[in-house]
């Protein structure tokens, strides 16, 4: 396969994938087995990062102050989307209606609509989801090996976000089939941020190192600020056993890809 296919089937194979478990998670699963899915998110995000895009990144880098420096701006420019409402779609009043453990939306009184927070569920997974395309697409262009990984952390983590995306649609008055064919058409931008990026990036290789440096801060801030604060809410023995459990089963997938991906490199 020629890089272009390799990172059309992975974006492609991610948007749909990660839509189609987010609604079966979202419409039938029971919401004691989100926690679940999110450990093991932590764990696939994690060991993206620490096993094959940092390593990677500080290798083809000018310099490791250059890409500590871009990671640290990176987290920090995440933090400030997050603010925005463009990275986690959190309405102000509404945040705790992307957290797939809090309970359905509800009106808080103060004219916020419920088809509003809809919306902005719809252009923040559209911006996501192209930013997205771009790190895979750099990935790939690293390595195919490094793509690989970086596609299935992204994919890990994408499905824990869209649970919760899909439970806001439901409740802002979208049908399940609507919020699956609006979120359908949104992950359609992870398409168009690859195939975007491997034609702008082969021009301009002196972005790939920085690229790379931003998809470690993103899935680092994702993991570290999203997903985690979330496992905390279920501090007894048993929980944080489980958590433990699902989050080395996502280190050991990614390392498992990883091997598997190199032994055929």
């Amino acid at each position: 396969m020629t890089t272009l296919s390799w990172i059309i089937a992975a974006t492609l194979l991610g948007g749909v994938l990660s839509v189609l478990a987010a609604f079966v998670f979202a419409a039938y699963a029971k919401p004691a087995q989100v926690p679940m899915l999110i450990s093991y998110a932590v764990g696939a995000l994690l060991g993206a990062v620490f096993i094959e895009v940092l390593p990677h990144a500080f290798e083809i880098a000018s310099s490791a102050h250059s890409m500590a420096a871009t990671i640290l701006a990176g987290i920090l420019l995440f933090f400030v989307l997050e603010k925005l409402v463009l990275w986690r779609h959190c309405h102000i009043e509404e945040c705790e209606a992307h957290d797939p453990h809090a309970p359905p939306v509800r009106s808080h009184g103060h004219g916020h609509d419920h088809g509003r927070s809809g919306l902005m569920i719809l252009i923040g997974d559209t911006f996501h989801n192209f930013v997205d395309g771009i790190l895979v697409a750099a990935a790939f262009l690293a390595n195919t090996e490094l793509g690989v990984v970086t596609a299935l952390a992204i994919i890990a983590h994408e499905i824990p976000q869209e649970v919760g995306d899909f439970l806001i649609l439901l409740h802002s008055g979208y049908t399940k089939r609507m919020a699956l064919l609006l979120n359908m058409l949104s992950s359609v931008a992870m398409v168009v941020g690859g195939v975007l990026a491997y034609f702008t990036l082969q021009t301009v290789e002196q972005w790939i190192p920085p690229l790379l440096g931003l998809a470690s801060a993103s899935m680092l801030y994702v993991a570290v600020a999203d997903l985690i604060p979330g496992l905390h809410r279920r501090p007894e023995l048993a929980a944080t056993a489980q958590q433990v459990l699902l989050i080395g089963l996502g280190i050991g997938t990614i390392w498992l890809v990883a091997e598997l991906a190199h032994s055929h490199t």
